[in-house]
């Protein structure tokens, strides 16, 4: 590394104030304060606060918790390939034709992804004159876990740009963002591009080969919903799912692990959950959030059965958990710390809300079976509300103690 530090230290003339390229200082601060750690320190007089942690820490780790869902996202889309084409039936048979065929397909996602947004990071830090931030680190990764693996690149990159530009440098840029910067781009291909990224087509990779007769690519929450329209439990419609394949694809166990159609990273409840324990235990993500919004869904699943009137409203609550990208959702995107709630009564109630909309938006609005999106968005923008209604009550049972 110190070839690579003698090297950053030699062109560093040329950008700073008065050299050639000064108009580029951040572009090449940011490169070098990724590839080391910045030798500069706060010229500010007075107390100082000292931390083992800041935002490049605190983004690595958060990129580190999605590490699993990655690799689980790689190896699944080769397996639902070959399962649809009829070359494999069990879970590890040809696995490195799975990784092959996997990486293949997601790593360019990656890669256009932390292309696109970086460069429109990087305009913007060289427009407003200021240092490039690391947030983008987490975004970047986000946005490719949750799409499907046929998402077309240039819609990768269109809706990477128009989530960094709308959703967060008109706002101010990192930490100024109201909205989740990787939902936004979500929603953005759900509605400019809904052919690409909802229907039964677009989950599962076939490329030029034929998938085989009787194969379905719906998701768990299609096939939970036609069950809701044909009258019949939804457990017998998900246990007779692709029965052709002799594949039990849509058993519980099955859902939690993962090894089911869907975007890349948010098919394992399992891997999430792996994700939200380096969260957690690093202090990163608030274990509040994390545990009111699944608690929030099963409440909301448990009155959905109350008042049935459709055999997808009478589903078990636990099957909320481990169907579409609600764990996922919940674990990388709710404790969002720009985005969430501040106040610690506050993430409670933002996480509960959370869960219940999101089961409120599948069960009655077919339109929208995936509902952790616009749950999560939703109350993005009520976040500060709650925070602020909150710190009103604290303010007024403090005065009420103090009066009497």
């Amino acid at each position: 590394m110190k070839f690579l530090r003698d090297l950053m230290d030699k062109q560093k003339p040329l950008f700073e104030k008065g050299g050639k390229l000064e108009q580029f200082y951040y572009a090449f601060e940011a490169g070098e304060t990724f590839l080391f750690s910045p030798n500069h320190t706060t010229g500010v007089k007075g107390a100082q606060v000292k931390d083992a942690i800041d935002l490049k820490r605190m983004m690595i780790t958060v990129v580190v918790a999605m590490i699993p869902c990655l690799l689980f996202g790689i190896y699944n889309t080769g397996h639902q390939h070959l399962l649809a084409v009829g070359e494999t039936a069990a879970l590890w048979d040809n696995f490195g034709d799975k990784l092959w065929i996997g990486l293949q397909l997601v790593l360019p996602i990656v890669i256009v992804a932390y292309a696109a947004g970086g460069l429109v990071e990087a305009a913007f830090a060289v427009i407003r004159k200021h240092p490039i931030n690391e947030g983008f680190l987490v975004t970047g990764m986000l946005i490719p876990l949750i799409v499907p693996a046929t998402t077309p690149l240039w819609q990768v990159a269109l809706a990477t740009i128009f989530a960094v530009v709308i959703a967060k440098e008109v706002f101010g840029g990192t930490g100024m963002n109201i909205l989740n910067v990787a939902m936004t781009a979500r929603a953005f291909l759900y509605f400019a591009y809904p052919a690409q990224i909802s229907g039964d087509q677009v989950w599962t990779y076939l490329g030029e080969k034929t998938a085989v007769d009787g194969f379905s690519g719906a998701t768990a929450l299609a096939v939970a919903y036609n069950a809701g329209v044909d009258n019949v439990p939804v457990e017998q419609a998900l246990a007779g799912h692709n029965t052709v394949l002799g594949s039990d694809m849509f058993s519980f166990m099955n859902m939690f692990i993962g090894w089911i159609p869907g975007s890349i990273g948010e098919t394992s409840t399992l891997m999430a959950l792996l994700g939200a324990a380096i969260l957690i235990g690093t202090g990163v993500a608030s274990w509040k959030i994390i545990v009111s919004g699944f608690a929030g869904a099963y409440l909301m699943g448990l009155v959905m059965n109350l008042f049935a009137v459709n055999e997808f409203m009478a589903m078990p609550p636990q099957y909320h958990w481990v169907m579409g990208g609600i764990a996922f959702g919940i674990v990388f995107m709710a404790t969002d710390p720009v985005s969430a709630s501040q106040t610690e009564v506050g993430k409670w109630i933002y996480g509960l809300l959370i869960g219940m909309l999101t089961v409120i938006i599948r069960v009655t609005n077919p339109a929208y079976p995936e509902g952790i999106m616009l749950a999560v968005l939703f109350m993005n923008v009520f976040a500060p509300l709650i925070d602020y209604y909150v710190v009103k009550a604290n303010k007024t049972r403090r005065l009420q103690r103090a009066t009497v």
